[in-house]
């Protein structure tokens, strides 16, 4: 395959960044996939991918997280130790990817924070969205977004090497998206805060008895109230 076009690496740079916030290792066995059976010309600060010990690591973690992504309250644990991981490394991947620009460390430093941005922004998005889909109590929701997301993945890193323009078109609608969403998943996680503190409260400030000797069932429709009590447009006269 010919060199990477600087369209072409711009894209790959976005790509590697929002795609390692969702799942880094999907990243790393889709990118050194590529490179080591000549899909791809990767650039010098990717190469590395492309080993096989790199790889082999890779495909451990990456089975790991397919089971622990999709058990309703592990994968939230485990977004929340990644974020320690995928940022970083999302950062590094821009970094890397911007090698192949022949730039200098200014614009490589500034990939990196770039990067890290980026993949941050997509972290947030898939863990805070987790942690919405683990008030239902059925796991099929937790299978369904843990498939999506990988396929999103895998089809991103192939729109990014193959329809460059179309891939950082997507990526401006998916911040804009992001900035759209997140107040409501922030308000959303707020809901979710109390209803724990209800559900663990050993009683109120109204009298009543503690929580903990209640009917099980009152107590989680007390905690779906809570839940949803911002939905309600009079729950908050009504509340005061």
């Amino acid at each position: 395959p010919a060199p990477m076009e600087t369209v072409e690496i711009i894209a790959l740079m976005m790509g590697a960044a929002w795609a390692s916030g969702i799942n880094l290792y999907a990243t790393i066995l889709v990118l050194g996939w590529m490179g080591s059976t000549g899909h791809m010309v990767l650039p010098p600060g990717l190469e590395v991918l492309a080993d096989p010990t790199v790889m082999f690591a890779a495909g451990v973690m990456y089975a790991v997280e397919f089971f622990a992504d999709k058990v309703p309250g592990v994968d939230t644990g485990w977004d929340t130790i990644h974020t320690f991981i995928r940022i970083p490394a999302g950062a590094m991947m821009a970094a890397g990817a911007a090698q192949g620009l022949d730039i200098g460390p200014a614009a490589e430093l500034a990939a990196l924070l770039l990067g890290g941005g980026l993949a941050a922004t997509s972290h947030v998005a898939k863990a805070g969205s987790r942690v919405l889909i683990n008030t239902s109590p059925e796991p099929v929701t937790n299978w369904t977004a843990s498939i999506t997301e990988d396929i999103a993945v895998i089809g991103g890193l192939w729109a990014a090497l193959n329809y460059p323009w179309w891939f950082l078109a997507g990526m401006v609608l998916f911040i804009a998206l992001v900035i759209w969403l997140m107040p409501k998943i922030w308000r959303a996680l707020k809901r979710i805060a109390r209803a724990i503190k209800r559900w663990f409260s050993s009683g109120d400030d109204t009298g009543q008895p503690p929580r903990g000797g209640a009917d099980p069932a009152q107590r989680r429709r007390d905690v779906l109230k809570e839940l949803y009590h911002d939905a309600d447009p009079g729950s908050k006269s009504s509340s005061t």
